[in-house]
């Protein structure tokens, strides 16, 4: 891998997904096709130890935040306890290394928000990452809201990730190509993105922002799209009805977006004419997207000019210490970033 010039700095990241062993078996429908695809994913998906530090210490990752991976939000709320409680083990085997978002099973907001309270006030989690839209219906809806009052009143962020298309929004995708090419269309190829960033975007409608004005969004993979409509959303939604506050205060004061995934300078370029850096998280997307891609970039990002040190560190882990309440941790002691002095392998690793 290309070395930078510069020493990078500790990394924290906050797309990162695991799934229950538990739980694979009743999920593997869905990700069929990734598995397919990559085939080591399997073994890191389900792993919450040492094969995930070890893939963190090699890359620089001082922080990883955890999530179960997309598909408990419209099954049964057990399951989804489950899942936490199987997270917020590993985290209190690895607290300097792992910290936790909750998965939430959205289908039942009442047990959503009541989820939400017990992993953040019993469990430590530091906030929730949910499915984009449960069997197609967005959060738009008032009934879902109360995992949202929840987090505000929690002050912690809602991750909201992309999951699959619900059968009624799977025909958008089809046409005459190969079922693969609907599947991946519908997902990571495209779908996904517009799918979360149109999401997002309903709430602000829909006056979310409004009625919960402290409420935290988090959105991944440089914001599903919206960096590149902001100019045009922020022109055309006053057409949207009475809100309070317009597009921008809210895309400025509400909303965060992540790296994950999206390996290139060009997008970046973008993004920080128009979004605040300190509203920018590093992520990666483990174990869909590898660690080490993820570590070539910010390094070409570091390189680029784009940004000075100071909003590198930012981007790499003060805005996340900032937003979630967690330390980064390196033996080098790098910037703002807690000093571990025994350069133990599962407190942090060596910044390079």
């Amino acid at each position: 891998m290309p070395e930078s010039s510069q020493p990078t700095p500790p990394l924290i990241t906050l797309e990162e997904h695991f799934v229950s062993a538990d739980l694979l078996p009743a999920l593997s429908d869905i990700y069929a096709e990734q598995l397919k695809h990559l085939p080591d994913v399997a073994a890191r998906l389900t792993d919450l130890g040492p094969l995930r530090l070890a893939d963190m210490n090699a890359n620089c990752i001082s922080l990883q935040v955890v999530s179960h991976a997309p598909g408990l939000g419209p099954r049964p709320p057990s399951l989804s306890t489950l899942a936490n409680d199987e997270l917020a083990r590993a985290v209190q085997a690895s607290p300097r290394r792992l910290a936790g978002l909750a998965v939430l099973p959205m289908a039942d907001p009442e047990a959503a928000a009541r989820e939400l309270r017990r992993c953040v006030e019993e469990l430590g989690f530091v906030g929730a990452l949910v499915d984009a839209h449960v069997d197609g219906l967005h959060y738009d809806d008032r009934r879902f809201w109360p995992v949202f009052v929840a987090a505000a009143e929690l002050d912690v962020p809602v991750y909201l990730h992309p999951t699959y298309p619900s059968p009624s929004q799977r025909s958008s995708y089809e046409g005459q190509y190969e079922a693969g090419a609907a599947r991946s269309l519908g997902s990571s190829g495209f779908g996904w993105h517009q799918d979360t960033g149109l999401g997002v975007l309903k709430l602000y409608a829909a006056g979310l922002f409004d009625e919960l004005p402290t409420l935290k969004i988090v959105i991944g993979h440089f914001g599903e799209m919206l960096p590149f409509m902001l100019e045009r959303v922020e022109k055309l939604s006053v057409r949207w009805g009475a809100q309070q506050r317009r597009w921008r205060q809210v895309w400025d004061e509400n909303i965060w977006i992540t790296t994950s995934g999206v390996w290139s300078i060009a997008p970046m370029a973008c993004i920080l004419r128009n979004t605040r850096v300190d509203r920018i998280l590093y992520s990666v997307d483990y174990p869909f997207e590898k660690n080490e891609n993820g570590l070539r970039w910010i390094r070409e990002l570091q390189d680029s000019g784009l940004v000075t040190p100071d909003e590198l560190d930012m981007i790499a882990y003060r805005n996340a210490e900032q937003l979630l309440r967690v330390k980064a941790t390196t033996t080098e002691g790098r910037g703002g970033a807690e000093e571990d002095p025994e350069g133990d392998p599962e407190k942090g690793p060596v910044s390079v």
